[in-house]
């Protein structure tokens, strides 16, 4: 779902700018004014968590791959307004460090990931799961249920994105010049991909998790989304268990490689697209070298030609530098908005 530079036109990633940045503007002061200095380790955790989630491929054997993205436990948690802001940091790392995701499509992912999916996942919860006592079967399946619809509408939007794009923008001979498959392919593809899959690994990534919180921090899942935070015995756990994370990461190399899956449906570099289309579109080649990433698709450029296990090395330092670079931008981000809220 993280769509390259190239495949959205001007008119949509200029106009997703333009949604984003009152959106961004808007959450930093409501995080601000409501996010207490013993929540920022707890946001930091749940932006890690959602970078290393991501991580995870789930392949379709000899098809693409998807994955979850975490952004309904963060609001779940903290708010979606607090998810807005930390899904936001972990796109904004994958985009300018490991290309996971265009510079000028940004606003773009942030709006269906960052935005739309926590705050539609966020109301489902609290529709399914209203009046549902901590620990609860019905919490967990309404957890289960934001982050199925949370993902797919997500997906529903990054769809539309793909499949407009014809009509938005084309050469003399009617040939697209970024995204090239119209809406009535991009739509059914990506939807059945996450109707039938990944949101499904969403939905039991999201419910398992709050389950596990539920059962193993109450003084994190308790009190009301904004004002929850776990004592620090409960800290040095959730840390622990994103160390976990992190040494099995490679595990979301390891699965599509192992059944012959390819890149993830809309994610496919120039050569994949010739072999498709018998050529490149016009707009989508000048804007796919707008970026070069230092450690490209989670490895420095030039390893294409090593082994797997050179791969999954790579893969694992990207995991921990990645992981590392989101917490420290999230307390950047919350000293920086400290700073801003006194200056005011």
């Amino acid at each position: 779902m993280h769509i390259p530079d190239g495949y959205l036109g001007p008119q949509t990633y200029g106009a997703a700018y333009v949604v984003m940045v009152p959106i961004w503007t808007w959450a930093s002061r409501r995080v601000s004014r409501t996010l207490r200095l013993r929540q920022v380790p707890v946001l930091a955790m749940g932006a890690a968590f959602s970078f290393l989630v991501m991580m995870f491929n789930v392949p379709i054997p000899g098809g693409t791959t998807g994955h979850a993205v975490g952004a309904v436990l963060v609001a779940i948690l903290l708010g979606p307004w607090a998810a807005v802001l930390a899904v936001s940091l972990v796109l904004l790392v994958q985009a300018l460090l490991f290309g996971d995701g265009g510079i000028t499509s940004y606003a773009a992912n942030c709006l269906n990931m960052a935005v739309i999916m926590p705050f539609v996942g966020w109301w489902a919860f609290r529709l399914v799961g209203s009046g549902a006592v901590r620990g609860s079967r019905r919490r967990w399946l309404a957890a289960a249920a934001g982050g199925y619809v949370g993902l797919n509408a997500a997906a529903l939007s990054a769809s539309l994105m793909f499949g407009l794009q014809p009509l938005l923008a084309h050469d003399a001979a009617g040939r697209p010049l970024y995204a090239p498959f119209g809406l009535a392919i991009a739509v059914p593809i990506m939807m059945a991909e996450h109707l039938l899959l990944f949101g499904v690994v969403e939905a039991v990534v999201t419910g398992m998790a709050l389950a596990f919180l539920d059962r193993t921090e109450p003084l994190l899942t308790t009190a009301p989304a904004g004002e929850s935070a776990p004592g620090p015995r409960g800290r040095r756990r959730l840390w622990i268990g994103l160390g976990v994370m992190i040494v099995l990461t490679p595990l979301g190399l390891l699965l599509p490689w192992i059944t012959g899956a390819g890149s993830a449906w809309g994610e496919w570099g120039g050569e994949e697209l010739r072999a498709m289309l018998g050529h490149v579109p016009e707009g989508l080649a000048r804007l796919s070298g707008l970026w070069r990433a230092p450690v490209p698709d989670y490895a420095p450029s030039g390893a294409g030609g090593s082994s797997m296990s050179v791969h999954l090395a790579w893969y694992l330092l990207s995991a921990l530098a990645g992981s590392a670079l989101v917490v420290g931008a999230v307390f950047a981000a919350r000293r920086w908005l400290a700073a801003m809220g006194e200056a005011g």
